[in-house]
């Protein structure tokens, strides 16, 4: 048998710690979950804890990055269906919002994540959203689909427009009921942007299918 190499010991302890944080912050939430909670079911110190995360809050934020990069890669994978670059930014945050309904999500990402780690919009997971979704609204400027508007601020209240639906979804009693009028609202509000010819020709097209 091959012997393992350091970096390949230490990418195992890492990836054994990231498991076994993500089901303990899943089940008991930040707060309540022990660093004993953290180490013991990945068979590890706390000695490795601090060196790969230097605490119990850096972990933590290794494993929001790695949630919320999770649900960006599959929101913009199931907009890659789509036949437009305007439905798949549709598409993009509407599946951001339903992942709310997740229950890794919702404690995690949505529930401790702004409370441990503050402001959601400067994670970087959220800043690789936002990348994502300056790319479509240059290339929508540039085919004529939006309306003059900056570059930057439609991105940050597009991607600021789903993530709030994505909380208020997680914080809801009836969490099922409100999603479809989540995601209703943010079509709404990014239909704002469309220039007015393409809004005409939504609406024709519209009235000739009923």
């Amino acid at each position: 048998m091959a012997r393992r190499s350091r970096a390949e010991m230490m990418d195992e302890t890492r990836r054994k710690l990231m498991a076994s944080a993500r089901a303990a912050f899943a089940e008991k939430g930040f707060h309540e979950t022990s660093m004993d909670d953290l180490t013991s079911a990945a068979g590890l110190t706390r000695g490795a804890l601090y060196h790969h995360f230097g605490d119990k809050r850096g972990l933590f934020a290794a494993v929001v990055d790695q949630i919320d990069a999770e649900m960006s890669a599959r929101a913009h994978s199931l907009a890659a269906a789509e036949a437009t670059v305007w439905e798949a930014l549709l598409a993009e945050g509407g599946a951001y919002i339903e992942m709310a309904l997740d229950r890794e999500v919702q404690r995690i990402v949505l529930r401790d994540g702004p409370a441990v780690l503050g402001d959601p919009a400067r994670w970087p997971s959220q800043n690789r959203c936002l990348d994502a979704t300056r790319g479509a609204v240059r290339q929508l400027l540039a085919d004529g689909v939006l309306r003059p508007v900056d570059v930057e601020a439609a991105s940050r209240l597009l991607n600021g427009a789903a993530l709030n639906a994505a909380l208020w979804i997680a914080s809801c009693e009836d969490q099922a009921a409100m999603l479809p009028k989540a995601q209703e609202a943010f079509r709404m509000l990014a239909e704002g942007l469309l220039a007015r010819d393409v809004r005409t020709a939504d609406c024709d097209a519209d009235k000739a299918s009923d």
